[in-house]
C-alpha cells in the first residue's frame, strides 16, 4: 500500500508563508501556460507558412506520379495498415485511382480534406471522391462528410462485400470496415485512424511505400528428398559390400 503523508501541525506564520508560496507558484504556472499558448500560435503560423511552401512541390510530384502506372494502388497495397482493410474487389477498383491529394484548410487547426481522383471506371460515375474533416476548432464538435458515390448497377461495393473482422481494429470500432465502408462512414471522425494514416503518413511520402521491395521467398530444400537420396546412396553402398562378401566366400 502507498504510504500516506502525515499531516503536521503548522504555525500560523508557516501557513501564511505556504499560502503566499502557492499563490506565487500559481502565478508562475499562469505565465508558463501563456507562453505555451503563444508558442502554439507561433508554431501554427510556421506550419501554415511551410504548408504553402510545400504546395508547389506536391503539385510537381503528382505530375511526375502520373508517369508511373498504378503508383497509388501499389503504395496503398504496400502500406501495412491501410492495405489490411482492402478487399480484392476494392483493389480492382483502386486500379483506376490516378491521383490522391490532401488539402489542409487555411486555418490548419480547423480541418482538411482527402481527394481521390479516378479515371473512368466500371464501378462508379464520380471522377473525384472527397472526404472532408472539420476538427471543431471554434467550439463545434468534430465532423466529417463524404462525397456520395454514384455506383453503377450491381457494382456497389459497400453492399456487395462481406463485412470484415480483424482483432487489430476492434479497439477503435473498425472491426467491420472495408475501404469504401471507411470512406462512407462519418460516425466517429475524431477516431478515424485511416484518414490520419493517409494524411500524416501516406501523403507526405508515398514513395517509401511504392518502393517497398517484393519479398522473394527462396524455395526451401526438401529435407525429406535429400534424406531419401542419402539413404539411397547408403543403400547402394551396402548392396555393393554384400555382393563383394559373397564373392569372397565363393572363392
Amino acid at each position: 500500500m502507498a504510504s500516506t503523508v502525515k499531516k503536521t501541525k503548522k504555525s500560523a506564520e508557516a501557513m501564511v508563508d505556504e499560502s503566499e508560496a502557492l499563490e506565487l507558484v500559481d502565478g508562475c504556472q499562469n505565465s508558463i501556460d501563456a507562453l505555451n499558448e503563444q508558442a502554439s500560435e507561433e508554431i501554427l503560423k510556421v506550419e501554415q507558412k511551410y504548408n504553402e511552401l510545400r504546395k508547389p512541390h506536391y503539385q510537381r510530384r503528382n505530375e511526375y506520379i502520373k508517369r508511373v502506372s498504378n503508383f497509388w494502388i501499389v503504395a496503398i497495397m504496400n502500406h501495412p495498415q491501410i492495405s489490411c482493410i482492402l478487399e480484392q474487389e476494392e483493389e480492382d477498383c483502386l486500379q483506376y485511382l490516378e491521383k490522391l491529394e490532401v488539402e489542409e484548410f487555411e486555418d490548419i487547426k480547423s480541418g482538411y480534406r482527402i481527394l481521390f481522383y479516378f479515371e473512368e471506371n466500371p464501378f462508379f460515375d464520380n471522377t473525384v471522391l472527397t472526404k472532408e474533416f472539420k476538427l471543431g476548432s471554434n467550439g463545434e464538435s468534430p465532423s466529417s462528410t463524404s462525397t456520395t458515390i454514384k455506383w453503377k448497377p450491381d457494382h456497389d461495393l459497400t453492399k456487395m462485400l462481406p463485412k470484415k473482422m480483424d482483432s487489430n481494429r476492434r479497439k477503435r470500432g473498425l472491426e467491420n470496415r472495408t475501404f469504401f465502408d471507411w470512406f462512407t462512414d462519418n460516425n466517429d471522425p475524431i477516431n478515424d485512424d485511416i484518414a490520419e494514416l493517409i494524411k500524416d503518413d501516406l501523403w507526405p511520402n508515398p514513395l517509401q511505400y511504392y518502393l517497398v521491395p517484393d519479398i522473394e521467398v527462396e524455395p526451401e530444400d526438401d529435407e525429406d528428398g535429400e534424406g531419401g537420396e542419402e539413404f539411397g546412396e547408403e543403400g547402394d553402398e551396402e548392396e555393393v559390400d554384400e555382393v563383394e562378401d559373397e564373392e569372397e566366400k565363393a572363392s
